[in-house]
């Protein structure tokens, strides 16, 4: 099991995406634009000692993803819409997601929460069961504590996925039997998008 887990159930996490004025991420991932990115700001357990601000790169099948930590301070400037301490950051990360808020209107727009059951395998091979995946419907404060999200799937869904590099290991190959299933490309950011402006949350 992951070394993050806090117990049988996983861990908790809970992401605050940010989108345009004219939700460009919203619209480039409903259209199925081959090269695409997400900004996000993800924490753990609810907890604000690992706070991280993250950019999610797409190209076709391909995803790559940058991290840099923030501090509960940093945290609170950027909801409030004060990204200037990130203007001359040392990693491109920092720099684009100022131009970003600054120049190109990236603004919060969704907090996403699920619990996720994590496992290693040999080499860089995760296996991740992602349950109960909810919209926050009622505001976009990563510590809120009176947050109130909302299960986007009517069932008891899980989603499984498998992350790997270089190889694919033979035992997780024969267990998955990826060549008897379509893939999907399922998209958290988008089915949260969708419930939340259910329930009138632009």
């Amino acid at each position: 099991m992951d070394a993050h887990s806090a117990g049988p159930n996983g861990y908790l996490i809970r992401s605050l995406y940010f989108d345009g004025v004219h939700d460009q991420a919203l619209e480039d991932k409903a259209s199925g634009i081959f090269g695409r990115e997400k900004y996000r700001i993800r924490t753990y357990n609810g907890s604000d000692d690992t706070i991280k601000l993250e950019r999610k790169h797409k190209y076709g099948d391909y995803i790559h993803k940058e991290s840099v930590s923030l501090t509960r301070e940093e945290y609170e400037r950027i909801l409030k819409g004060d990204v200037s301490f990130l203007k001359n950051g040392s990693m491109p990360l920092q720099r684009d997601f100022h131009l970003a808020v600054a120049h190109r209107g990236f603004r919060p727009s969704v907090i996403v929460e699920y619990w996720r059951e994590a496992y290693v395998d040999e080499g860089d091979v995760r296996i991740t069961f992602d349950k109960r995946l909810s919209a926050v419907v009622n505001g976009r404060d990563l510590f809120e504590p009176g947050a109130m999200p909302v299960e986007v799937f009517d069932d008891a869904r899980t989603i499984l996925e498998i992350k790997y590099g270089s190889y694919f290991p033979e035992n997780v190959r024969v267990l998955a039997q990826p060549e008897s299933f379509q893939r999907s490309a399922i998209s958290k950011y988008l089915l949260c998008r969708e419930m939340a402006f259910r329930h009138f949350l632009p």
